[in-house]
């Protein structure tokens, strides 16, 4: 699983033959949540309230960017 993104001591991954629907893994310490693209809503998982707050404004601004690299990898499967 490709990290394409870090900040704040977050991870955001995204796999290149994952499952529907579109989403991101962001990673912190042992904590993993998986949230949904178009939404930006938890779709599994869990991280603590601050990263999750920062993870998700992060998010806002990148979706089409996301959107994309979802896009891209999805068509290589």
């Amino acid at each position: 699983m490709p990290t394409y993104f870090k900040f704040d001591g977050i991870k955001i991954d995204l796999y290149f033959d994952d499952h529907a629907p579109p989403h991101f893994h962001a990673i912190y310490a042992e904590y993993e949540e998986l949230i949904e693209i178009t939404t930006l809503e938890t779709y599994q998982g869990y991280l603590p309230a601050k990263q999750h707050k920062k993870v998700i404004q992060w998010a806002r601004a990148n979706q089409d960017i996301l959107m994309e690299i979802w896009n891209n990898n999805s068509a290589r499967s």
